[in-house]
């Protein structure tokens, strides 16, 4: 497959090179000078495992630079630039392209669908975690997989075919109905962990040096599964909170993205994650106390940020 990934950070650099190393041609499209300079000259440093290699066969591309056609164009930007990262690469989406987004927190198959058929876009998870070490240098530590189906809820072969070769390359994928369950249950880690390390500082594996850092998470994970359950989403509570545990306790040295983004003072996915759980929360009349409150906090430290 000709396979393009917009947004070449720590995760599509990763998927990208698992993709090129399985034989498909894949172009990174990214803005960062310096990563796309380095992967051109010296190819991809990719550690997964025990397996520490260079992925020469990667293409590198400035998205509006880009002239050909692909088959899967996979959306790994940050949600607040989802729809600029669409437009920068607007004239080579052809009407055979499918989208997919693997993006964290909510609305982004929104977006997409701004710009993109419906029945051509996917929507879908990953647990696959992804740190960049520097230019051209990635890793991933432990396992992980993909759920995804097509966004509109029909079910089509190419689906199959796409679900196939990301499977093929290592990546552990299935299209699975029930995607819906599993985007809240990471919405749902998301704005426990991310949100709780953006405003203390800490890492992942520090909210459990006193109990009250997992205590709150947990008081999160449940309001926002509160949500989903009230929109109508079957849920596993106790699955997630196990996710959420099992990472406080395993996750060492480990600052979620949110927390990076904080530390670089770059603006946060926080709007896409805690911000549209209250937004939805409202809507349907559902107190989501703990989740505000750090919603709150995080604006006021980019705004703090920004300044």
């Amino acid at each position: 497959m000709k396979i393009a990934i917009l947004g070449a950070g720590a995760m599509g650099s990763f998927f990208g090179g698992m993709l090129a190393e399985s034989a498909h041609a894949v172009t990174l499209l990214d803005i960062d000078a310096q990563h796309l300079d380095a992967i051109r000259r010296d190819g991809l440093r990719l550690v997964n495992g025990s397996r520490d290699r260079r992925i020469t066969q990667l293409a590198v591309s400035r998205p509006e630079l880009l002239c050909s056609t692909p088959d899967l164009l996979v959306v790994f930007t940050k949600s607040l630039h989802t729809r600029a990262a669409l437009a920068s690469v607007k004239q080579v989406i052809g009407p055979e392209t499918f989208v997919l987004t693997l993006q964290n927190g909510l609305g982004n198959a929104e977006l997409i669908s701004e710009s993109v058929r419906p029945e051509r876009v996917l929507i879908g998870v990953t647990t696959w975690p992804a740190d960049k070490l520097g230019a051209a240098h990635v890793a991933s530590h432990g396992e992980g997989k993909i759920r995804m189906m097509c966004g509109d809820g029909v079910h089509r072969p190419q689906a199959d075919a796409i679900a196939h070769a990301l499977d093929a390359a290592g990546l552990h994928c299935t299209v699975d109905d029930n995607v819906w369950s599993a985007i809240w249950e990471k919405v749902a880690f998301n704005a426990a962990l991310n949100s709780l390390c953006a405003v203390s500082g800490c890492a992942v594996d520090q909210l459990g040096r006193v109990p009250d850092g997992a205590a709150l998470a947990l008081k999160i994970v449940v309001e926002v599964l509160d949500v989903a359950r009230a929109k109508g989403i079957r849920v596993d509570q106790e699955r997630c909170a196990s996710t959420v545990l099992h990472a406080i306790e395993t996750h060492h040295g480990h600052k979620p993205s949110m927390l990076q983004d904080v530390l670089a003072r770059r603006r946060t996915e926080i709007e896409s994650i805690n911000g549209a759980v209250v937004v939805a929360a409202r809507e349907l009349n559902v107190p989501v106390v703990h989740t505000e409150i750090l919603l709150q906090l995080v604006r006021l430290v980019e705004a703090r940020n920004t300044e």
